[in-house]
């Protein structure tokens, strides 16, 4: 069986009962996860452990906080109480390695689905969005990985400009991969709305990634997470995974090598009280 699971953000209790629900088995299933496995969460670490464990067994895009927790291992940024104790692991290069060697896209063509942690952005199509991964990930294990990443941190780009600059373009493309949410019809990434598609979030003229009228469309269903207040969503072109676990929401899983639509969600009780957007 195939399954793949929403934002897990150090909620390992949650996690480990879902693994249960759905009977998961690392010699004859996969799982694919939609990033953001550490931070906030009251046990990253377990959850980080775990996944390293049985990543023969794993597909996973980084989420923005994964990428917070190398930013955090690199002195790019504090580290918080939910994150010092992978850093104080004996265990942590093994760990931030591997999560350095991770894609921001995956990719089954057979299976009909791609992934990526905040979804792909509304200007590209498939093929320029996999460019990108390679660029990206490159970036991210090469010997100035520390350096680049410091460059992508704290500002994100709203388009892509053509005749910008390599920096310009890899800034849009992490954006979107990892942080977007909203845009305008024309295709102009928003930041800082972080709540639900109410009726006043659209009167301001924003409207969900998905829904912008010049995204280019792909053949395959897109997966991803990221939008905790959105929640479980899905239609015929996406799905959205992330349903609020860090917030005292659920955790959801859904399968994908069957044509029949089968989603099993746990609850998050050792989650936090909801004063943020994940």
């Amino acid at each position: 069986m195939i399954w793949a699971i929403g934002d897990i953000q150090g909620c390992y209790d949650s996690f480990v009962h879902l693994l249960e629900k759905i009977d998961f088995d690392p010699g004859r299933d996969t799982l694919w996860l939609a990033g953001d496995l550490v931070n906030r969460g009251p046990k990253s670490k377990e959850v980080l452990e775990w996944v390293y464990g049985h990543r023969e067994s794993l597909r996973i895009v980084l989420g923005n906080h994964d990428i917070a927790l190398l930013a955090a291992a690199w002195g790019i940024k504090k580290s918080n109480p939910t994150l010092d104790p992978i850093l104080e692991d004996p265990h942590r290069e093994n760990w931030l390695q591997w999560l350095r060697e991770q894609p921001f896209l995956q990719v089954d063509h057979a299976l009909g689905y791609v992934m990526a942690h905040a979804g792909i952005p509304p200007e590209f199509g498939l093929g320029s969005s996999l460019h990108y991964n390679r660029i990206l990930t490159t970036k991210l294990q090469g010997e100035r990985a520390a350096e680049w990443l410091a460059a992508m941190m704290g500002k994100n780009e709203d388009h892509f400009d053509p005749l910008g600059s390599d920096l310009q373009h890899e800034r849009y493309m992490l954006s979107g991969f990892i942080r977007m949410r909203y845009c305008t019809p024309d295709g102009r990434l928003d930041f800082d709305q972080k709540g639900a598609p109410t009726p006043k979030v659209r009167a301001k003229g924003l409207i969900p990634w998905f829904e912008c009228p010049v995204r280019k469309r792909l053949e395959e269903k897109i997966l991803f997470g990221h939008w905790s207040t959105l929640g479980y969503f899905e239609n015929d072109e996406v799905c959205c995974l992330d349903s609020g676990c860090l917030w005292k929401g659920r955790l959801t899983a859904k399968r994908l090598d069957t044509q029949e639509r089968k989603i099993v969600q746990v609850e998050c009780p050792e989650g936090i009280d909801p004063k943020g957007n994940g």
